[in-house]
């Protein structure tokens, strides 16, 4: 085992092992663990009591943290070139349809979200052993592929995201970053957890939130009460 740092031991000190924190306590002692010079993630871990190999127990969803994630999101709009003036005024920050799809054949991935239109899904579709793997294929579940690209692109640039269990039963996304106060850091929370608590597949059986983390980019992880996340 490695010596441990002078920050390790900080936080090490901090954090009471096998206690279950509100959901304040927990955002305020991830602030306070958190010793990186850049503005890290606020991330946040759901371990459900799902088996996601099975169709009938796949969680997934969308929601709009209300604070937004503070990260500048980068969005590509796949699209036909009476739409692109829209999606470029709504804010995309790459904007067209052939010469993206050649790129992304290439192997040019460099985005983090990607809207299309119905229409041209036929082309955006062949891109599936690229965009796959990265989760970055539209999917009209979580309104990427929609004919209002304006309010889709909106959308995700005040903080929409798209979440799935992992093969793990885990979900995990981040929340927002360390720089965020207390409050923003607990209504983000609170709206994420409580969309996936309302997604238990009724197939599923037993407890179905088995335990709540949250943590930073380079922090321990800090076990938060779920009781604290339903007020």
């Amino acid at each position: 085992m490695g010596k441990l740092t002078k920050n390790s031991k900080l936080a090490s000190a901090k954090v009471e092992t096998g206690k279950l924190y509100s959901i304040d306590e927990a955002a305020k002692l991830v602030k306070e663990i958190t010793f990186t010079k850049f503005d890290a993630s606020f991330d946040m871990d759901v371990r459900l009591g799902v088996d996601p190999r099975k169709a009938n127990q796949m969680v997934r969803g969308v929601v709009t943290l209300p604070h937004g994630t503070g990260k500048d999101v980068r969005v590509l709009v796949l699209c036909t070139p009476d739409k692109e003036e829209e999606a470029k005024a709504a804010g995309a920050d790459f904007v067209g349809l052939d010469e993206y799809v050649a790129k992304i054949k290439g192997g040019w991935t460099d985005v983090d979200v990607i809207i299309t239109m119905p229409t041209v899904m036929a082309k955006v579709g062949a891109l599936g052993r690229v965009l796959g793997p990265r989760g970055l294929m539209p999917n009209p579940k979580s309104g990427t592929v929609t004919m209002d690209i304006a309010k889709a692109v909106a959308e995700v640039k005040a903080g929409k995201i798209d979440f799935k269990v992992d093969k793990y039963g885990i979900i995990h996304s981040s929340i927002g970053k360390v720089s965020f106060d207390v409050e923003k850091i607990q209504d983000n929370a609170k709206e994420f957890f409580g969309i996936i608590n309302k997604l238990k597949p009724s197939s599923a059986k037993g407890t179905y939130v088995k335990s709540v983390y949250l943590s930073s980019t380079m922090s321990a992880g800090i076990q938060v009460d779920v009781k604290s996340l339903l007020d």
